[in-house]
């Protein structure tokens, strides 16, 4: 027990690194609350068309974090080697790569996104309430299209910023974001301050115009600190990137990004699958995700804590402190996130009562809520073995521990459950959470291995 208790410095240390991170990812998903509960002031269509179509927002945003963490895993080790040139050319990866992917989802929005939408809409609901679902969220996709590409660019900067373990501006920047987000929600959602009154439409606008304040403030902190910023200094002369780098980054970072996709979309069919028994659980499900966004802002920071610190390690050849560290950081992770899944799990019979919906819904989405809350310690396990794994470039074990898992367990799970059985759908998620055990055993297995022990980048040491 000893060894995974680290001391009075470890803990500063880390504590410097994590609170920003926690501080900007809790306010943005506060935020967020805010949104829902004011978009679920509106009525249950308009919450239930957004909440479908930020579940394929979802899919393109963790992809975005994907893309940016392959080479993010080259940057983290390259600044911990001093090599600046490296992790320059690793921006420009990540530039390249996000801005691809976001005009890519931009066409499939627009030509099939009716369709996506669609799909978490069954003939056995009120046929009204499908039409009115359905044009709430096509409606509100269309205009979250146009902050795709910005949002790219955002966690471009944001991520090589963290890797350097600058994680205050990249908080700033998010919390001016959000901050922007809420005031414009409010003002465009109810039509305050002689704004027409726009609701969903509203609710979308204001999030567009928060990622353009978001980029704004990293683009012009990053490259007005040049001296801090060695990376930027002439980012933008050319887009060439060493072949050599490509490849490695190519060879590591397309298991990650695939994996980020297709972990996303199961998670985007998870909530198609629990979809077939209603309308009803898509309103309550998008409660509960919304709280729970918030409790999980601990064992998520420290996913990055893992990232950015073990990385580092690994870089400077550090392996004995990086397997210590990782130790204390899962142990810590594991401690901390025990404590919010107990908070959440008391505010769950009260906070569906705020939303303007029926008490059916309210009632299913305490139940929601707990679920959560309970599974709680082993999301926070699971997450902090994922990118100790994962730090060390061990993508295609990390593949086959989370997509790959998802797809060959969930997946199937919830599909023979909600559509074979008459099990009550509060069961059917609880069994589709705890199953996830295996992963923490598979994790704990191949952490306490070492197998992740790798240091990439040490050929070009400075």
């Amino acid at each position: 027990m000893k060894r995974l208790i680290g001391t009075k410095e470890f803990y500063k240390w880390i504590l410097m690194i994590v609170v920003p991170i926690m501080i900007q990812n809790g306010i943005t998903n506060f935020v967020s609350l805010l949104d829902n509960i004011m978009v679920g002031q509106v009525g249950t269509a308009q919450m239930s068309g957004v909440a479908i179509a930020n579940q394929l927002m979802f899919v393109y945003n963790v992809t975005i974090f994907g893309a940016v963490s392959g080479a993010g895993i080259f940057g983290a080790q390259f600044f911990g080697s001093g090599n600046h040139e490296g992790l320059k050319n690793t921006f420009r990866f990540k530039l390249i790569s996000c801005i691809l992917l976001g005009i890519f989802t931009i066409f499939l929005f627009f030509f099939a996104g009716e369709h996506l939408i669609s799909f978490y809409l069954n003939d056995s609901n009120d046929a009204e309430s499908i039409k009115q679902t359905l044009f709430y969220g096509k409606s509100y996709l269309n205009i979250m299209m146009v902050g795709l590409i910005p949002f790219a660019l955002s966690n471009t900067y944001s991520s090589t910023i963290r890797e350097t373990g600058e994680t205050v501006v990249p908080m700033i920047s998010s919390i001016s974001a959000v901050l922007t987000n809420l005031v414009f929600n409010y003002i465009l959602i109810f039509g305050m301050f002689g704004a027409p009154k726009l609701g969903v439409l509203g609710a979308a606008i204001a999030t567009v115009i928060s990622r353009f304040v978001e980029l704004a403030i990293l683009i012009y902190w990053t490259h007005s600190h040049q001296e801090r910023n060695v990376f930027i200094r002439g980012v933008y002369r050319s887009f060439k990137i060493p072949k050599d780098l490509t490849g490695k980054i190519v060879i590591k970072g397309t298991p990650l990004l695939v994996n980020e996709f297709l972990w996303s979309g199961g998670m985007a069919m998870m909530m198609q699958c629990y979809s077939v028994r209603g309308l009803n659980v898509v309103a309550a499900m998008n409660i509960s995700n919304t709280v729970a966004n918030v409790f999980n802002i601990v064992f998520l920071a420290m996913g990055n804590v893992v990232a950015i610190v073990v990385g580092q390690l690994l870089g400077a050849s550090k392996m004995k402190e990086a397997k210590e560290t990782a130790g204390k950081l899962i142990f810590m992770s594991v401690i901390l996130s025990s404590m919010m899944g107990l908070l959440m799990a008391i505010i769950a019979p009260f906070f569906p009562q705020i939303y303007n919906t029926t008490e059916d819904i309210r009632h299913l989405a305490t139940r929601f809520i707990i679920v959560p809350a309970l599974c709680m310690p082993m999301y926070a396990f699971m997450h902090a073995t994922y990118f100790t794994l994962r730090s060390g470039g061990n993508t295609i074990i990390t593949f086959l521990f989370d997509s790959a898992f998802v797809w060959v367990v969930s997946i199937p799970l919830a599909y023979v459950l909600t559509r074979y059985t008459s099990l009550n759908i509060i069961w059917v998620y609880l069994f589709c959470q705890l199953i996830e055990i295996l992963k923490c055993i598979l994790g704990y297995t191949l952490v306490k291995k070492g197998v992740w022990l790798n240091n990439m980048v040490g050929y070009e040491a400075a």
